[in-house]
C-alpha cells in the first residue's frame, strides 16, 4: 500500500474514532446525561434502558478509542456497525433517508464506512499493522459484518420489545 493510502486510512479511522468518542461521551455527559440517554432509549422500545445507556457509552468509547490505536480494529469497526444498527432500525428507519428530517442518511455513512474499513484494514500507521494482528480483504469485512449483525441480532432479540399499535 502507498503512504498516500496509509495515511488515507489513518484519517478514516481517526475521524470515525472521534465521532463514536464524541458519541459515547455525549450519551454519558451530554444534555441529560445517561438519565436522559436512558429515557431515550426506553422510548424506542429498550428494556433495562439504563443498562442500554452504559452499554452504548461503553462500546462507543471503546470503538473511538481501538480506531484511533488501531487496535483490534475489526472488532471496533463491528462495535460501531452494531451501534449503526440499532440506532438506524429503532430511531431512524421511520423517518426516510435524509439526516436532516432524523433519517437514516448519517447512520447507514457511518455503518457502512466501518464494514469498508474492515476490508480495507488500519492501514501501516496501527497497533494492528505493528503486532502483525491485521484482518484485512473479505475476512476483515466479514468480521465487521459477521460480528457487528449478531451482536445487533442479539441484543434487538434480548431487550428489544416495541410498542404495540393502536
Amino acid at each position: 500500500m502507498s503512504e498516500a493510502s496509509d495515511t488515507a486510512l489513518l484519517l478514516v479511522r481517526v475521524v470515525l474514532g472521534v465521532v463514536m468518542l464524541a458519541h459515547g461521551w455525549n450519551h454519558w455527559r451530554g444534555g441529560g446525561g445517561i438519565s436522559g440517554t436512558a429515557g431515550w432509549f426506553g422510548g424506542l422500545g429498550l428494556t433495562r434502558p439504563r443498562l442500554q445507556a452504559w452499554l452504548s457509552v461503553l462500546t462507543e468509547l471503546g470503538a473511538g478509542v481501538l480506531l484511533l490505536a488501531g487496535f483490534l480494529t475489526s472488532l471496533a469497526c463491528a462495535a460501531v456497525l452494531s451501534v449503526m444498527l440499532v440506532a438506524g432500525l429503532l430511531a431512524h428507519r421511520r423517518n426516510g433517508f435524509f439526516v436532516f428530517k432524523d433519517g437514516y442518511e448519517y447512520v447507514l455513512v457511518l455503518g457502512v464506512l466501518a464494514v469498508a474499513l474492515g476490508a480495507w484494514g488500519p492501514g501501516e500507521y496501527a497497533v494492528d499493522e505493528a503486532a502483525d494482528i491485521g484482518v484485512t480483504g473479505w475476512t476483515g469485512a466479514g468480521v465487521v459484518l459477521g460480528v457487528g449483525v449478531v451482536a445487533t441480532a442479539g441484543l434487538l432479540a434480548v431487550f428489544w420489545r416495541p410498542r404495540q399499535e393502536g
